[in-house]
């Protein structure tokens, strides 16, 4: 069974699993690592999300304030070994429940197009494409993402 655990970003579970998934970005991201890679500092981030299956830590999330109405989700990762059994999207129902308690009505974020898998998820659950924001305005490899919470 799946548990979430709602914590901040002093969280060591959080820490160890972002190293996963920056291991995962240097290779993806290739070149383009060192730009994203800036915008991507967890110490700012009050508002995370780990998933424990079995007692082990096997996928995070989290969300930083954006403008006045919207968060932005940062740091999604699953394990691999883990992946396909919903956690992803479990995590992310609880960050954006959890920013809508908060009183913010949408959630913005920006994978990379090289990262399929993201771009799949992220349609699939129900977050529609928009403009690229902020510090990915011209960046080819970045696709932006928003959700209206209901």
């Amino acid at each position: 069974m799946v548990k979430l655990v709602r914590t901040n970003s002093e969280n060591i579970d959080f820490i160890n699993l972002v190293n996963k998934l920056d291991a995962y970005l240097t290779i993806v991201d290739g070149d383009d690592h060192d730009f994203y890679n800036q915008y991507n500092n967890i110490d700012v981030l009050k508002h995370v999300v780990v998933a424990y299956l079995n007692h082990t830590p096997v996928g995070c999330g989290a969300f930083k304030k954006f403008d006045n109405t919207s968060v932005e989700i940062k740091r999604m990762y699953t394990n691999p070994e883990s992946r396909s059994g919903g956690i992803a999207s479990k995590i992310l129902k609880e960050l954006e429940a959890w920013s809508n308690e908060l009183g913010y009505n949408s959630c913005i974020l920006e994978t990379g197009i090289r990262q399929v898998e993201a771009v799949q998820f992220y349609k699939k659950n129900d977050y529609s494409i928009i403009s690229n924001f902020g510090p990915y305005e011209n960046i080819e490899n970045s696709l932006c993402f928003k959700k209206e919470l209901i």
